[in-house]
């Protein structure tokens, strides 16, 4: 909530769920026992998956589920699918009862039995997984397609299973998931959070958990809602800092892309729309002597190499009045509205993550000063971070590309409920998302200008 101008997030409270460690059926919720249709009964007891059958075969039979150093996995396995209704699917598409009822016969040993058994619950944890890495109805504009969550086949997600260190562990942190949908996840499972409001505001956010990455390697995630970045490396936070995002009027959209590269000593084209509201009505007001103070040419067009035009052949005050559109950029430098350097995913939006000279903004308490790009608060560390090596740039009149050897994810999110250290914190509505959501409007991308 806003108090006195200051963006403090609300907390609750909520109690890490305890795990049953049973050799029956572990019920959840209402659905738990809900009949199931007979045929979908004989598809789930006969798995027809090429790909299960290749896992195991590359494993020569041995069970994955079953296996002593699995310990309660299975278990918490029928757990995470007897509850799969808090996800917002349908558990009995994943047949716990049948399930169940083959574990049981599995612990008398026969081989036959655990093959099945173990068959059965690998069959179910894919068809799970895949069905939470469907994201339906996303807010999120995927620059890149790749980014995007998608189902695969069983042997993916089976190899990523068996490959983890502790299967218990896996199962219990959902680790084919980002780790903060766990988080939400149990906070709405355990039902000791606040009114329904916000339990509808918890759910609201856990389906846009879905959209980030789980597993390993290394991305970015900003969270516009909290005016937050973090970068995460090997599903641990290796770095965080303050950004400033856009005003409700430019909001930063939601999306995820691919930081291809960064360019130090950037210019700053500035959008036409921004350079009728920021520039032109102080052209008019101090004359063209504005324009050289600040650094700004006026040019053809953005292109690599734009001729540069004489600016007291544009009516500044036709731009003002947004009767006219005029090309300005800014020249690189100390004042420049980049900063020394920016961070290029390109995208249809013109968002980007860079630099800024105006330190002061990122020790607000409520950072939502941009016009839709995001600003770090100490971009050289990010850059450091993301190449691993100090970036320099040539001379102050020179905008130098450097391009990453690999391509490193950026999602920009809207968390407004987030887990941290066993409570849930609420951050206020800045772009009114939530409360298009939760009233059924429909919710898109958003769209901001090519601002710092």
């Amino acid at each position: 909530m806003r108090t006195g101008g200051k963006s403090l997030p609300v907390r609750i409270f909520y109690r890490p769920g305890s795990v049953i460690f049973s050799m029956g059926l572990a019920l959840a919720g209402p659905m738990a026992l809900m009949p199931v249709p007979a045929a979908a009964q004989a598809a789930q007891l006969k798995p027809n998956d090429q790909s299960l059958g290749d896992f195991y075969r590359a494993r020569g039979g041995a069970p994955l589920w079953l296996a002593r150093q699995s310990g309660s996995a299975a278990q918490l396995l029928l757990q995470r699918l007897d509850s799969a209704h808090v996800d917002g699917l349908d558990p009995r598409k994943y047949h716990a009862p049948e399930l169940d009822r083959a574990l049981q016969a599995a612990w008398g040993g026969k081989p036959k039995a655990v093959d099945r058994a173990d068959r059965m619950l690998s069959q179910a944890f894919a068809d799970y997984v895949n069905d939470l890495r469907r994201v339906p109805n996303s807010e999120t504009y995927f620059v890149d397609r790749e980014l995007a969550p998608h189902p695969r086949n069983a042997r993916v997600w089976l190899d990523q299973a068996a490959a983890a260190p502790s299967l218990e562990k896996f199962i219990t942190d959902m680790g084919w998931m980002n780790p903060l949908y766990a988080q939400l996840r149990q906070a709405l499972a355990d039902r000791s959070y606040g009114d329904d409001h916000q339990r509808r505001l918890l759910w609201l956010n856990l389906q846009r958990a879905r959209t980030l990455p789980g597993g390993q390697g290394r991305y970015i995630v900003v969270n516009a809602a909290a005016q937050r970045l973090y970068a995460y490396e090997n599903g641990r936070v290796a770095d965080s800092m303050n950004v400033v995002v856009g005003k409700p009027i430019y909001p930063t959209p939601m999306m995820a892309a691919l930081i291809r590269f960064a360019n130090l000593n950037p210019y700053w084209y500035v959008p036409p729309d921004l350079a009728a509201e920021r520039i032109a009505p102080n052209v008019v007001k101090m004359g063209l002597g504005y324009l050289k103070s600040r650094g700004y040419e006026v040019v053809s067009d953005f292109s690599d190499n734009p001729q540069i035009l004489d600016p007291a052949t544009v009516d500044w005050k036709a731009v003002a009045d947004h009767k006219a559109e005029v090309w300005v950029r800014q020249l690189p430098g100390p004042h420049n509205s980049m900063g020394r350097m920016k961070f290029m995913f390109p995208n249809r939006e013109g968002v980007y993550l860079h630099d800024t000279p105006e330190k002061e903004l990122l020790s607000e308490a409520s950072r939502l000063f941009s016009g839709g790009c995001v600003r770090l608060e100490d971009a050289s560390r990010l850059g450091e971070w993301l190449f691993g090596r100090h970036l320099e740039w040539q001379g102050a009149g020179t905008e130098e590309r450097v391009d990453l050897d690999r391509p490193v994810p950026v999602y920009i999110t809207y968390l407004t409920a987030v887990p941290d250290n066993g409570t849930v914190a609420f951050y206020d509505d800045i772009y009114k998302r939530d409360a298009a959501r939760l009233a059924g409007e429909p919710v898109g991308a958003g769209s901001a200008a090519a601002a710092p």
